[in-house]
């Protein structure tokens, strides 16, 4: 069985060079001729007996418009357009032919046989209608165009195929364009000349030509090394836009809308994992047991919603956190997710909003939706006002909406989440937008405040019990003395005690290691460093006993805490008064004590070094004496010249009102100083006796400075 894997086409195909060479050849077209006949030849392959050879007219030269060409001149076209056609003649032709490879590999192993040249010829005229130059091809004893188009290869030898691809590129360069040629010759080095050959070139005489071998090796070894680097970086180059290219295209994937995203982003692309707050209960919240109290009704329905549904009622859809930094609002959160024992989503305001557009609505989506599909739950966003805040008409962010009307869609749109309790937090309520903190949305507004007395005492406790502490720490001493303090600041200040108690060596924190965190946090650090003259630390120590005693004697003062004259901060030295309880209110008579104690300091230095040796350490004691009577005489109604009215705006007052106030101002503060005086003048002896003190000890606490002034000696430390 035989298989024709080629076919033989019928077509001459001339290069268009050669035609044009064999046009502009003949150059001399003195000689006219009328035609040319050509005779028929007999083809060398057999014809089919049913086909009989056709005898075709000869052709005109007139008719081609090769007319004008001399005898010779005729013989060079024909062979330039069909070589082979002048046998024997001694004309170069440009065309080869193989007489070795037959059609098929059949016929180069058992020879030529007459099916296979029936075959061919019944492919090679079987069209009916052909030209005159093709039909002149036919005739001729040799076909030199028939170009065989074989279905299989032969294993040339390796100089047969570097002799044809010479031979290509020689005819290359005869034909092709000049940048076609580069473009091909482009990887062909240059013969390759070697070192003695190029120094005799050069004439470099021998006893140089030792130093240019050095040079050259050592050119050539900088060039190796450099291309070395050169490929190096551009294979790290192609590594690193190769993965730019995947990151690119995985964002295209990812959101075709957008342009290619070279980077990923995180958080809340893709699906929200719930925390489970199994270990955190209302148990470890202290000191707001008004918002706890609030709270435990959500548990409460989280836990038994029936319990309220059968009334009719609904499940609160958002609940506002609003208190200061550090108060425990996310503690609260996680409290109401591990008492209810829900899965607990958790997002920061920052996380939503992202310079692309539409992400932020795009993750507000996911996270409601992933909440959803797992109520009952509850989202807690911190910060909320990052990303509630009120909308404004911005050309620089037209589409910083989007993400809070996505919010507020979610929480009350169209679509009911029923199950789904949002709790938000923020320290800033004024900057949340209207129609977020509205009912429906965050129905209830809970306020978590800094705690009082005893809630500092209860958060004192719970975290000295992380702790190893002395069992004489009084906790409720340190929360006397650390108004003011939320829950974190609390949790710092033990921290810095334990830390201070392990610098020493101390096996326990003791109430020196509280009182110094305190300290610490409240005025800065101690400055042993500073170096301070006896006659500086003799007036800082009599101006701190100045407002000792006359808080120790004033009926309406705070109780001391302790007395030091070491600097800290800014101060030089200072006195530290314990209110029992937090005051809601303060008396007339409290807010004068308050003004005496600040002037004890002026005092002392005024009765002990006289006038001319005054200092300029009392004025932060004027400035809060100053403050206190004012907002007496203008706020407070404490003035009987005045009346019960207040006074907002002094600027906008009458110079006789003005002039009215600046002088009860005046008389408060002259009488405080006044009383200040006289109580120092009696306790003089007590006054010595507590500076001197000082200057030994240095810091006083409220049982040694009681000690000192009852007389009594002080045990040596």
């Amino acid at each position: 069985m035989f298989s024709l894997s080629s076919t033989v086409q019928p077509q001459v195909t001339v290069p268009l060079s050669h035609l044009i060479n064999a046009f502009h050849t003949p150059k001399n077209t003195s000689i006219s001729l009328s035609g040319v006949s050509v005779s028929q030849k007999q083809h060398r392959d057999v014809v089919p007996e049913h086909e009989a050879p056709s005898s075709e007219p000869s052709l005109n030269l007139r008719d081609l418009g090769l007319s004008e060409l001399k005898i010779g001149q005729i013989d060079q076209l024909v062979e330039n357009l069909l070589p082979g056609f002048c046998k024997g003649k001694n004309i170069s032709s440009h065309w080869h032919t193989s007489h070795v490879s037959a059609q098929s590999f059949f016929e180069n192993k058992y020879g030529n046989l007459d099916i296979f040249s029936t075959l061919r010829s019944s492919c090679l005229y079987r069209k009916q209608h052909s030209r005159a130059l093709q039909n002149i091809c036919s005739d001729l004893q040799y076909w030199p165009v028939f170009i065989q188009s074989r279905g299989f290869k032969t294993l040339k030898s390796r100089t047969r195929r570097l002799q044809s691809t010479s031979e290509r590129l020689a005819e290359t360069q005869n034909i092709a364009p000049s940048f076609v040629k580069g473009f091909l010759l482009r990887d062909r080095g240059s013969d390759v000349e070697s070192l003695d050959k190029l120094m005799k070139t050069k004439n470099i005489p021998e006893a140089h030509q030792d130093a240019f071998k050095t040079g050259f090796a050592e050119g050539f070894l900088k060039a190796q090394a450099l291309t070395q680097k050169t490929n190096d970086s551009l294979r790290r180059t192609r590594l690193i836009l190769f993965i730019l290219l995947l990151f690119g295209i995985y964002g295209l994937l990812k959101n075709p809308f957008l342009s290619v995203r070279f980077r990923t982003t995180t958080g809340l692309d893709s699906a929200v994992d719930p925390v489970q707050m199994k270990n955190v209960t209302f148990e470890h919240v202290k000191g707001v047991e008004e918002a706890k109290q609030e709270l435990q009704e959500v548990v409460e329905f989280l836990k038994n919603p029936q319990k309220f549904t059968i009334l009719g009622g609904k499940l609160p859809k958002g609940i506002l956190l609003v208190g200061p930094p550090g108060t425990g609002k996310t503690l609260l959160a996680r409290a109401v997710a591990g008492e209810a024992d829900v899965p607990f989503y958790y997002a920061s305001g920052s996380e939503f909003d992202e310079m692309f557009v539409g992400v932020g609505a795009s993750r507000i989506r996911n996270l409601f939706r992933e909440a959803k599909a797992n109520a009952p739950c509850v989202i807690f966003i911190d910060e909320l006002d990052s990303v509630g805040g009120k909308r404004i008409e911005s050309p620089m962010h037209p589409y910083s909406r989007q993400t809070i009307n996505q919010l507020l869609a979610e929480m009350d749109g169209f679509k009911p989440n029923e199950g789904v309790i949002i709790i938000g937090a923020t320290n800033f309520p004024e900057a949340l937008d209207n129609a977020l903190i509205r009912p429906g949305r965050f129905d209830m507004q809970v306020t978590v405040p800094r705690p009082d007395v005893k809630g500092r005492t209860e958060i004192l406790k719970w975290y000295l019990n992380k702790i190893k502490f002395d069992q004489s720490v009084d906790p409720e001493i340190i929360a006397r003395g650390t108004v003011g303090f939320s829950g974190a600041e609390l949790e710092n200040l033990v921290n810095q005690a334990a830390l201070k108690a392990a610098v020493d060596g101390k096996e326990m924190v003791t109430m020196k290691e509280l009182e110094f965190s305190k300290d610490k946090i409240l005025m800065g650090p101690e400055r042993r460093s500073v170096e301070i003259d006896n006659k500086n630390k003799t007036i800082t120590a009599y101006h701190e006993s100045g407002h000792a005693i006359i808080a120790y004697y004033t009926k309406d003062a705070m109780p001391i805490n302790k007395a030091t004259i070491m600097p800290r901060g800014p101060t030089l030295g200072h006195v530290s008064l314990l209110p029992e309880n937090d005051r809601w209110n303060e008396t007339r008579a409290q807010l004068l004590a308050q003004m005496d104690v600040s002037m004890g300091g002026r005092v002392a230095e005024e009765l002990i070094f006289g006038t001319d040796h005054i200092t300029t350490g009392a004025s932060s004691d004027f400035d809060n004496a100053t403050k206190i009577a004012k907002r007496m005489v203008t706020k407070f109604g404490m003035s009987e010249k005045l009346g019960v009215m207040t006074y907002s705006d002094t600027g906008k007052l009458s110079p006789e009102t003005q002039s009215a106030i600046e002088q009860e101002i005046r008389i408060l503060l002259r009488d405080s100083y006044e009383r200040a005086k006289h109580i120092l003048k009696t306790h003089a002896k007590e006054h010595k006796n507590l500076a001197e003190a000082l200057l030994t000890y240095e810091t006083l606490d409220a049982k040694e400075i009681q000690i000192v002034l009852e007389g009594k000696k002080l045990e040596v430390r």
